[in-house]
């Protein structure tokens, strides 16, 4: 699969791109030495789309979401967000862009220790700098939605790891962005916390008409996905 004319696992044909890659190369130097982590990947990925990137443990999937993201930019190649060329923008400009349009949630859920769940959510709002009622008042609509209002003023210590993961996919959601990146976000979940993590994530996809894409090495993960994209040796495998 190369992103070029896909379909859907429904056979329908896919439109409206809010981010493409075209012969995208990562090249990571350390010490003198040159260590390829994406060979000239080709990916489109359409509005409201939900998907999968599946690979095993180095073959690249981490380096493409931070590409997919505008974490990093590639050595070579371009990166479209939403028909900007991210590749040329200065950091400043990057870190707004990402502010506004991406929310990602991280695999080991990157919650501030010493920060309530509310605080918690309301971190990307002050980066944008929403004032604290506007602040306050959106993170406690992401609680209630998430399912856990009660835990407002609990710190990450005091909660499972699958309510972690709900404050850590509402924190993602603060700035109402456009796109949803998760990375391996059911590593650490238990089988039946994860369905109840992906079934939510799925929901929000649909209600929201969000785009999500997924880094995962598990296929009863990639399996929510409508479109799942392998990735190997930093290749997109074609007719993966």
């Amino acid at each position: 699969m190369n992103g070029e004319n896909r379909v859907n696992n429904k056979g329908e044909k896919m439109n409206n791109v809010i981010i493409e890659l075209q012969d995208v190369k990562k090249i990571y130097k350390m010490d003198g030495v040159e260590t390829p982590a994406l060979r000239g990947v080709n990916l489109k990925i359409n509005k409201g789309e939900f998907v999968a990137i599946m690979g095993p443990s180095g073959s690249g999937k981490s380096t493409l979401l931070h590409m997919v993201g505008a974490l990093d930019k590639p050595t070579s190649g371009k990166v479209f967000l939403d028909g900007v060329d991210i590749s040329t923008l200065k950091e400043s400009d990057l870190a707004r862009l990402r502010g506004k349009k991406i929310g990602i949630v991280f695999q080991f859920f990157n919650l501030h220790p010493t920060l309530t769940a509310l605080e918690n959510i309301e971190l990307p709002m002050i980066v944008i700098e929403k004032d604290k009622k506007e602040r306050q008042q959106r993170a406690l609509e992401l609680l209630k939605a998430v399912g856990l209002e009660h835990r407002a003023h609990h710190l990450p210590s005091q909660m499972s790891g699958g309510e972690q993961q709900r404050i850590a996919i509402a924190r993602a959601l603060a700035n109402e962005p456009e796109i949803i990146l998760a990375d391996e976000l059911t590593g650490n979940l238990d089988t039946k916390t994860k369905a109840e993590i992906m079934n939510f994530l799925l929901q929000l996809q649909k209600e929201k008409k969000m785009t999500v894409t997924v880094i995962t090495h598990e296929l009863e993960i990639a399996q929510y996905a409508e479109t799942i994209v392998h990735i190997v040796d930093g290749k997109i495998k074609v007719g993966g």
